[in-house]
């Protein structure tokens, strides 16, 4: 979580200062059995810096500031990253980790802009009707606490192979700020119980989880408790030690199989837990492939994303591309939000239609993003009238092949961190175990939860592109951003939140580059969220704006309250080589942004 007690984290500082001593040279981490470290505490939390050098910006104080001890030691952007991503493994178990997968968009030194899918694969043994039992699809609930919901996990890889070749450490050196904080603990927060209460009627009945997340009885850890996890301690060492086969062989991957083949659970569970039909096979053959990354231009700048499996990068894309045909920035605010919504509402509709795993199913990325086919899109919104939800799909095929190349270069809880280094390496970063808790199974005797991101398939449908395949990857919402003027870094963002990861990344991206926000106050701004559905959800501080007002009674949208929609982190590059790092002031408790330099 993103509120910790600092004076719990002096064992940063000491794993900061062996990182340094060491030079390029990789010594194992400590024994668990090394006596506490001690050292002076990081700085306190705040969701904006601004200075010069390198920037991290994540939901937590202590992957933030391992991030920047990386940076302050000559380690690249990428190094930080998976630094700052194993620390919040550790911090934010509930949103990310070990046990899931997810995309990373990596701008290098030299200008190329790649990216790293570890999104979890699908089990082969997996057929378009797993989920489904007497004919009908299960009920969400039923699906997800189960070893069905468990895709291959990514991470590990992901980071492995994000650091091989992109890196200047071993994944054993990033694993080390980590391992401490895991073994030292961490103090329990506001966030971090609410999230355990929402799960306790599932995590009581798997022995495994209620060990870990329960007091003995049955209620969440109090606020203000110490929280070690030294299994994940242990697991982590293990991977410092063997590298990512310590995870996909071996104990660990024996114990992943029989937590998914037979479910953990205890003799007073009160739920069915369903076996999954993970193998051996399928954790030992997962690859994280580097994958071509989505691009836009959008008013001269260059704006990059995932593509498939996930829709982020295309959907963004698209909807950028109808927007660049209205002036934003003379429209007012009101109808520029408007436009927005509508924009997101069009998109989805081709998003909900045509994005899947591309292995799978012949998506056509060029034509829904061509210009040519935002411009159909963009004719049918009025712009001063909301349309009808649901709007149907276009048909973007006819321009797929004629598009131009240069489209595409050759949880429901998920977590996003931004890293910049000073060389020109920039990391947008978006990672997830899907649903807050995941599947809700912790992997016995090695602390982490699984994923339940097969639950991301279309699993109602037996004919949809995003339908269950074995060995597919279910289609994401992730959106890891990196934006570029001139070649150069302008901004780097992202968010999690489900399906709202998209339409936080696109109004994100309107406040600051259209409506003159600051990126600060384009994170802080209240969200609403279109994705063609018949209501508009907004947060409450959205639904109290005059805009809001407006929206509704001279526009025609219907708004419907929701709670946070997001929880975005960013780094904006200014002139002169100073950056500005930005992370939510409230959303999630709030964020931690620092920057390797402060003015």
């Amino acid at each position: 979580m993103a509120r910790r007690s600092l004076s719990l984290l002096l064992a940063l500082v000491v794993a900061a200062v062996a990182l340094a001593a060491a030079g390029s040279a990789k010594p194992p981490p400590k024994s668990p059995k090394s006596p506490p470290p001690t050292g002076v505490a990081p700085p306190p939390k705040a969701p904006t810096a601004t200075g010069s050098g390198g920037a991290a910006a994540t939901v937590d104080v202590l992957a933030t500031h391992a991030a920047i001890q990386a940076l302050r030691e000559g380690r690249n952007a990428v190094d930080a990253a998976v630094i700052a991503a194993a620390v919040l493994g550790v911090t934010e178990p509930f949103s990310a980790g070990v046990g899931g997968g997810g995309f990373m968009v990596i701008r290098t030194a030299t200008g190329n802009v790649t990216t790293i899918d570890h999104r979890e694969a699908a089990p082969q043994a997996m057929q378009p009707d797993s989920f489904w039992e007497n004919g009908r699809p299960l009920p969400f609930n039923d699906a997800r606490f189960s070893g069905l919901s468990a895709g291959v996990p990514g991470t590990v890889e992901g980071w492995d192979e994000a650091l091989r070749r992109y890196g200047t450490i071993s994944l054993g050196e990033a694993l080390r700020p980590a391992i401490q904080v895991a073994q030292q603990g961490f103090l329990v927060d506001q966030v971090f119980f609410d999230q355990t209460q929402q799960n306790v009627d599932w995590f009581d009945d798997i022995p495994s989880t209620a060990a870990l997340y329960l007091d003995a009885d049955g209620t969440p850890h109090d606020v203000g408790t110490l929280f070690r996890n030294p299994d994940l301690a242990r697991l982590y060492m293990r991977i410092a030690k063997l590298g990512a086969k310590g995870f996909y062989k071996g104990p660990v991957a024996k114990a992943i199989l029989d937590a998914v083949q037979r479910p953990p659970v205890g003799p007073g569970a009160n739920h069915v837990w369903r076996p999954g039909v993970m193998s051996r096979f399928d954790l030992k053959r997962y690859e994280a492939p580097e994958r071509a990354p989505t691009r836009v231009g959008y008013r001269g700048l260059d704006v990059y994303g995932m593509g498939p499996p996930s829709s982020g990068g295309s959907t963004v894309g698209e909807a950028l591309n109808i927007l660049e045909g209205f002036n934003l920035a003379a429209a007012g605010r009101t109808q520029a939000l408007h436009l927005f919504l509508e924009a997101s509402r069009f998109s989805f509709a081709d998003r909900n239609a045509y994005l899947a795993d591309s292995d799978y199913f012949d998506v056509p990325l060029a034509g829904l993003l061509s210009d040519a086919f935002a411009a159909e899109r963009r004719a049918l919104i009025d712009p001063l009238r909301a349309a009808t939800s649901p709007v149907a799909p276009g048909n973007p095929h006819p321009h797929n092949a004629a598009a131009s190349a240069a489209a595409t270069t050759a949880g429901e809880n998920t977590t996003h961190l931004t890293v910049s280094d000073r060389f020109g390496n920039v990391v947008s970063y978006t990672f997830t175990i899907e649903s807050t808790g995941g599947n809700g199974i912790v992997v016995p005797g090695w602390g982490f939860l699984l994923n339940n991101e097969l639950t991301d398939f279309n699993f109602d449908s037996l004919v949809h592109p995003n339908r269950v395949e074995g060995g597919k990857r279910p289609r994401s919402s992730m959106s890891p951003t990196i934006v570029l003027r001139g070649g150069q870094p302008l901004l780097a963002l992202g968010s999690p939140g489900g399906s709202t990861i998209i339409t936080t990344v696109l109004q994100l991206l309107v406040d600051r580059l259209d409506l003159g926000a600051t990126l600060p106050q384009a994170i802080a701004a209240p969200r609403a969220t279109q994705r063609n559905t018949a209501s508009t959800l907004a947060e409450a501080a959205f639904l109290a704006s005059p805009e809001a007002s407006a929206l509704v009674s001279q526009y025609g949208h219907r708004l419907a309250p929701t709670g946070e929609i997001g929880a975005a982190t960013g780094i904006e590059f200014l002139a002169g080589g100073r950056v500005v790092a930005a992370a939510e002031p409230v959303r999630r408790g709030g964020g931690s942004a620092m920057v390797e330099r402060s003015d």
